[in-house]
């Protein structure tokens, strides 16, 4: 992969138009990475991100994510116009749409097309390759277990971290024993999953036309997905609503989806700290007083 001496440089070679820019403007809500929009000499707009070159093999996992969201014509997502390297920073260049205002027209579309995303089935749980969630590693290995796989890869992954900060979690290893005590009805196939979707990762245009950014996209249950926009807000019944037209949930969600959040939970407190340790105790209570 070629090292470029600048963004402009790397998205004039990408697009094969000479690119200069005449602004830029900071772009808030990440915390991981720097965003900004820049707009060209010649009126083209793009979005970047801009982190470490540590972080050049996660914006190289985000662009797979997203052209593989939009290889299954069901959802929108920013086209992808490429990702490297300077010699002191990795980026990504994306597409940059300009947000409108939330409807409930947008919101039912959005719960209609997640859930025409999550009917496809995908080969195995896990992905392609490991990726990240936030700037926490996050492991993908092929199984054909679900359980298994969110035991090992999601939760155990996560309280691992937390361990190695000095942080421990009382019944975690109960719970990891009996997580298939809340599957025994339930065998979900493996979905496309946005990975964190939560009301900062999804959006509408000018024209109300929903698209989703920021993946940390596998293939795993598509209640995942759907837990975490419960966790923070920001979809409206509209969304929910269309989303169990199209693709009813399972009568063991409302359980389960304390058990998703709970990883999200844990990767919150990594990323952090603060008072995400305490939730992500209540949720385990919680999901063992249950057993």
């Amino acid at each position: 992969m070629p090292v470029y001496s600048s963004v402009e440089v790397a998205i004039s070679q990408m697009t094969g138009e000479a690119f200069e820019t005449n602004k830029s403007s900071s772009i808030s809500g990440g915390s991981i990475s720097q965003s900004q929009c820049i707009t060209g000499k010649d009126d083209r707009v793009f979005f970047t991100k801009e982190n470490d070159l540590s972080f050049l093999p996660f914006f190289e996992a985000e662009a797979l994510a997203l052209n593989e969201i939009h290889a299954t014509h069901t959802i929108r997502t920013p086209k992808v116009i490429g990702f490297g390297s300077t010699e002191v920073a990795s980026f990504l260049v994306l597409e940059f749409i300009k947000e409108g205002s939330s409807s409930s027209s947008g919101q039912q579309e959005m719960g209609t097309q997640l859930a025409r995303l999550h009917k496809i089935e995908q080969p195995f749980f896990g992905w392609v390759r490991d990726n990240c969630i936030g700037s926490t590693p996050q492991p993908n290995p092929r199984n054909d277990n679900w359980v298994q796989f969110y035991q090992q890869h999601r939760l155990q992954h996560q309280l691992q971290l937390a361990a190695s900060k000095g942080r421990s979690f009382e019944k975690a290893e109960v719970l990891l024993l009996n997580l298939e005590f809340f599957f025994q009805d339930y065998a979900p196939h493996p979905s496309l999953l946005h990975g964190d979707l939560w009301g900062g990762n999804a959006s509408e245009d000018l024209s109300g036309i929903p698209f989703i950014y920021d993946p940390a996209s596998y293939y795993g249950d598509r209640e995942a997905d759907i837990a975490f926009t419960y966790m923070f807000g920001g979809f409206s019944s509209s969304f929910y609503e269309a989303y169990e037209k199209e693709f009813p949930l399972n009568n063991g969600f409302k359980t389960r989806k304390t058990l998703y959040n709970l990883y999200h939970e844990l990767n919150h407190f990594n990323l952090f700290g603060g008072g995400y340790a305490s939730s992500a105790q209540s949720s385990i209570n919680q999901l063992v007083s249950l057993l």
